[in-house]
């Protein structure tokens, strides 16, 4: 008799690799949209659940798979996933930290130049014929030698820090973690005060829940920009678009958002002080192809009893 494949809920888009292998192995039933057309016989005896950094895992789902023992998330944040709950049933939680931090930083630094230069206004007004009818595009600034604050100085955050030496920037942060050389605030509204640009790089987690407020946004002024590769649940999303329709701060690159895919109308509008994408942070093929290997890795280790390779930290011990 054929061997029986081991049943496996799929939550996220994973990657495409990371998707053959999961087929291969198992039998594959993809609840995104919800469980209500998935057997009560994998419900109830499926271990394994691969998950993605917007995946919701609360307490009423994991309650619904009693044999649930890993979660394997494909992404490094996991805001979404009951930590609490996952503890307290013995279920494992991996994700995929340091792959994909100098991608993250990558796509940082290149908000930040295409901002500050307006590089998306620039290319419209060369495709518009506007350049020919109207003559040089305006003036923009620069982003070299000016100041970079961020907020969160984990693994992202250190990337961050290596590629603006480069740019000659003075730098500082607030956060947990010290890095050589670099000026620790003391308060996050000192940052603000300090930065030309103001970096979000912390965990979605409920205690930083629009940490990013209208004070924060006060203190950056009208000279400052904010840029969030972190979660849209970081920043008061409403506070900032009344903060640049007001002009309180210059400009913001976003590729994270409150309720993404949703975006607000008000917030698009905003074409000449916003640039804004769809969450691509770590969407290159070559960082999603790591992403999906190290999920894959997790599995592996769990199937064949082995230590987890990157357990996150909450459940560590």
């Amino acid at each position: 008799m054929p061997e029986v494949k081991p049943n496996l809920l799929i939550k996220t888009k994973a990657p495409p690799s990371l998707q053959q292998k999961l087929q291969a192995q198992f039998n594959c039933f993809d609840i995104r949209k919800g469980i209500d057309q998935v057997p009560s016989e994998v419900l109830e005896h499926c271990e394994i659940m691969v998950a993605g950094g917007e995946s919701r895992v609360d307490q009423e789902l994991m309650h619904k798979l009693p044999k649930l023992r890993l979660i394997s998330n494909v992404g490094v944040g996991y805001d979404g996933i009951d930590l609490n709950c996952a503890k307290a049933r013995g279920i494992a939680v991996t994700n995929t930290p340091d792959v994909l931090s100098g991608e993250v930083a990558d796509l940082c630094v290149a908000l930040m130049l295409s901002l500050s230069r307006r590089l998306p206004e620039a290319d419209a007004y060369v495709r518009s014929g506007r350049w020919e009818s109207e003559g040089p595009f305006p003036l923009t600034c620069r982003m070299s030698k000016t100041r970079a604050g961020i907020v969160g100085l984990g693994r992202i955050g250190r990337e961050i820090v290596k590629r603006l030496k480069a740019f000659d920037m003075e730098i500082a942060f607030y956060g947990h973690h010290d890095e050589p050389g670099v000026q620790r605030m003391p308060s996050l509204l000192e940052l603000a005060a300090f930065a030309d640009y103001l970096i979000v790089c912390v965990p979605g987690r409920p205690e930083n829940k629009n940490l990013i407020d209208a004070k924060v946004l006060q203190a950056l002024g009208p000279n400052g920009r904010l840029i969030n590769i972190a979660r849209g649940s970081v920043v008061d999303e409403e506070a900032l678009t009344t903060a640049l329709e007001q002009g309180v701060i210059a400009g913001a690159g976003l590729d994270v958002f409150a309720q993404e895919p949703k975006v607000g109308e008000r917030l698009c509008k905003l074409t000449d002080r916003t640039v804004l994408l769809p969450h691509v942070g770590s969407a290159t093929a070559q960082t999603r192809q790591a992403m999906g290997d190290l999920v894959w890795a997790n599995i592996e280790a769990y199937l064949s009893g082995k230590p987890l390779l990157t357990l996150v930290p909450e459940l560590k011990g």
